[in-house]
Order: structure tokens, then sequence, then C-alpha cells
């Protein structure tokens, strides 16, 4: 029998509280995901109410609601490249109840970028999943004479930085979309910013700029009507709703992908077991029949992944977006 201050009874309490430690810690984890979500839960859009990202959102978060059971507030918190709403979780509670509707800009691209992002898209945040593929569009106006990408190659190095291409402001995806064309086209094109997507759409529109990059649900009304011509989709694979335009890889730029997503993350030390409750509901909800649907309207694809998944391709998208930003010298202002 062990007696109080009996040395082997000491040597087992010891050898025995660092399992008990971790068993009441686990206990806590199963107790947390047991109860979540117990109040709303508010979805951070880090771009402004109407734009490509917040059009996503709102039919996604209804359904979001359904299947968590509890109210999905979408706040829209733009400014600085997406990187106000971003930091707004990278500080929140590591509950699960504020969460990121992020995307490449402030998630893979804002730390080249910015000299002092206030966050660190690795060690700030818990990677949940990837939600949807997003296609942007090589698109030029349609009064121009190059009808495919490798006829716009051909024109443009025969007027080097004669030819001005329009982007919704410097540092933005479709930015580093173009200029990662140029680097492998060996091209030269004169980039005009402009604040936002449809002051730039309506300059290309008018012919004062020749080409840009812009979201595929964007531009689709323009290519119907002729006043734009589409040459390509920025992405690996063909866009659903636009299945005879081919890649840019296939179009004459082997290799070339700027492909554009949306994904959700939570703030980092949030419980695993919290992420992978939000993990598995947010893929439920993915591949709802109707949420496809809405957005495919949008030009953007359901996707859906892991959590370590969407992690190893977060740092692969920073490398990639790190590198473009070096070798185009693209600053802000």
């Amino acid at each position: 029998m062990l007696r109080a201050g009996d040395p082997i009874g000491e040597r087992i309490g010891k050898a025995l509280l660092p399992s008990m430690s971790f068993l009441c810690l686990w206990m806590a984890f199963a107790a947390a995901a047991q109860k979540f979500p117990d109040k709303p839960v508010r979805l951070i859009v880090p771009f402004p109410a109407g734009g490509p990202l917040d059009n996503v959102v709102r039919p996604f978060a209804p359904r979001l609601a359904e299947a968590l059971g509890q109210p999905v507030i979408v706040d829209n918190r733009p400014g600085a490249g997406g990187a106000i709403g971003a930091n707004i979780v990278a500080k929140a509670p590591a509950d699960g109840y504020t969460l990121l509707w992020g995307s490449a800009g402030p998630v893979a691209i804002n730390v080249s970028l910015y000299r002092n992002t206030p966050y660190d898209p690795v060690k700030d945040f818990a990677p949940v999943t990837q939600t949807v593929a997003t296609q942007i569009i090589l698109v030029l106006n349609a009064a121009l004479p190059p009808q495919s990408v490798k006829e716009l190659i051909a024109y443009a190095k025969a007027r080097p930085g004669q030819i001005n291409y329009a982007s919704p402001g410097n540092g933005t995806s479709p930015h580093l979309a173009m200029e990662l064309f140029k680097h492998m086209a060996g091209i030269d094109l004169l980039h005009v910013p402009y604040k936002g997507g449809p002051l730039a759409m309506t300059d290309l529109l008018a012919g004062r700029a020749a080409l840009m990059f812009i979201a595929l649900s964007s531009a689709l009304p323009h290519v119907h009507t002729g006043k734009l011509k589409a040459l390509a989709v920025a992405t690996p694979k063909r866009a659903a709703a636009m299945p005879d335009l081919p890649t840019m890889s296939e179009a004459g730029v082997p290799g070339y992908d700027a492909s554009s997503w949306h994904g959700v993350l939570a703030p980092a030390g949030t419980p695993k077991a919290v992420i992978a409750h939000l993990n598995g509901v947010l893929l439920q909800v993915l591949r709802n029949p109707d949420v496809r649907a809405a957005m495919l309207l949008q030009g953007a694809e359901a996707a859906g992944s892991t959590p370590e998944q969407f992690g190893t391709y977060i740092r692969a998208e920073i490398a990639k977006w790190a590198n473009v930003i070096k070798v185009s010298g693209t600053t802000v202002d």
C-alpha cells in the first residue's frame, strides 16, 4: 500500500501529472467543440460591400448560418488592400467566433507589398478551408487588332512601352497578374492604376486603356456585347462559365498561373476541435447545389480543402507573389 510521503507514491504521482494535464486540456477542447457555436459568428470581409468578394459571400452566408445553427454576421471592413479587416481577425479572440473570408491580397500578397503589414499571414491565422477558386481573365478593348494572346504579345513587342493596361490599383491581384504576364512573355506595358475596378473598366471600354485582367463575372456582359475581347483565363484550368476560353498556358504562356481564390481563416490558437468543426460545416455548405450555382454566376467555383492543405497552399502563394513583386519592382504609395 502506498502511503503519504512514500517516495514511490510521489514518483508515480509526478509521472501521472503530465498525462492528467493533457487529459484535462483535451477535455476542455472537446467541451468547447461540443458547445460551439452557441452564439452568432462574425465573418469579416476585408473589402467593400458589392465587390467581387462580397458578392460571393452574400449567398453563402445564409447557408452557413443554417449549417452552424447560429446567425452569421457579414461584416465588411475594407481598407489597405484588405489589411484592416485581416488584422481585426488576427487580433480577435481565438474561439472561432470571428472569421476572415480572405483572399490572395490580404493573405498572400500584402506581406511582401507593404513594409509594415500589421499581421503575419502564417503565424497569426489558423487556416480552415479554401472556399472558392475565382477566375480573372485577360480582356482587350475590341477596337485593337490582336485576336489571341500570341498576337497580343507580338503586337506589344512591336510597340514597347506604348500600350497601357488598367488595374483596380497598385498591388491588386489583377495588377500583379499583368506583371507576371509581362515578365513571362517578355513584353513592356504601361501600368495605369485606378481607384477600383469600375473606374478601370470605364476607361477600358472607352478605349483609354487597352487591356486588363478582371474578374470573369465583371467582364462577361461586355464580352457578350462585343465591346471587349476575352483572350484567356489566368488559372491553370478553364473556367466553367467560359469553357471555350483557353488558359494562358494554352494560349502561349506555358506555366502561367495567377489563380485567384477565397478562403476562411480563424485567429491562430483557435482550438483544433473548433477548426475541424468549422471545416466540416464549410465543406458541407460548399457541396450544396444552390451555393455552387450562385458562385458560378459570380465567375467562381466552389473549392474545399483540409486546413493542412489550405495552409500549404497559402505558403506557396506567399512565395509566388513575393517573387512577382520583387521582379516587377511593384510598390505602393
